[in-house]
């Protein structure tokens, strides 16, 4: 069992930065790949990175490649957001999640795939 809590999220405004946190619980963490996804009110939630279980394999949705950055820290049991140059559409309630497929070398962008979610943390950019 795998618990995820996010921290990070506030109001910020429109070409600001955030570093968004996922701390895990449970000694698998080091082997799942993680994710992040977004849902913004009235929309679906949607893909936004993930990363394999070592880090050496990253992918982006278009909506926020080169502008967003996930890496992890398996000796902190930690996954990060960095999300640069922000939009007033970032604004959304940021989720991370685990699949649990022990020391897969793949990235996953579907929601389904997914295992274990945090309950998530709030971003609001202001224009």
């Amino acid at each position: 069992q795998v618990q995820l809590v996010e921290s990070g999220g506030g109001l910020v405004q429109a070409g600001g930065s955030l570093r968004l946190s996922c701390a895990a619980s449970g000694r698998t963490f080091s082997s799942y790949p993680m994710g992040w996804f977004r849902q913004a009110p009235g929309k679906e939630r949607e893909f936004v990175a993930s990363i394999n279980w070592s880090g050496g394999s990253t992918y982006y949705a278009d909506s926020v490649k080169g502008r967003v950055t996930i890496s992890r820290d398996n000796a902190k049991n930690t996954v990060y957001l960095q999300i640069n140059s922000l939009k007033f559409e970032d604004t959304a309630v940021y989720y991370c999640a685990a699949r649990g497929a022990h020391y897969s070398g793949s990235v996953y962008y579907t929601s389904a795939l997914y295992d274990y979610w945090g309950q998530g943390t709030q971003v609001t950019v202001s224009s």
